[in-house]
């Protein structure tokens, strides 16, 4: 199974059903079912932007599921457009956002799957 590790709040904001983006430096042809994995790291900053969302920040654990439906180079409109769709969550970061990966059919798992993560896409066998 396809694994992506996304930084805290990130991972939680997908899972969650509030970002159905996830922002990349690096454009994919993969399309199909992904872990969602939560990295060790919670970026403090991005995360006191979202306190209003009550989120549970699980860190080091596979804690969903969705499905890479299309890969999509970000320009002026469509930041624009996903700016009015979610102006908090779209708001600039102090990320690459050259490609939007778009997420569909996500899904929480009930309980975590510890786990170390690793960079870009990969393997999980359990």
């Amino acid at each position: 199974m396809k694994v992506l590790t996304i930084k805290q709040p990130w991972a939680s904001l997908i899972i969650e059903g509030y970002k159905e983006y996830e922002f990349r430096s690096w454009k994919i042809n993969y399309r199909g079912k992904i872990l969602i994995h939560a990295g060790m790291k919670l970026e403090k900053d991005m995360a006191e932007r979202f306190k209003e969302y009550n989120l549970d920040y699980t860190l080091g654990a596979i804690i969903g599921e969705a499905e890479l439906i299309d890969c999509i180079l970000v320009d002026k409109e469509f930041n624009e457009t996903l700016r009015q769709i979610n102006p908090l969550v779209y708001a600039k970061s102090n990320h690459v956002e050259t490609y939007a990966w778009k997420l569909a059919n996500i899904k929480k798992y009930d309980e975590p799957i510890y786990i170390k993560g690793k960079l870009g896409l990969w393997n999980y066998d359990g």
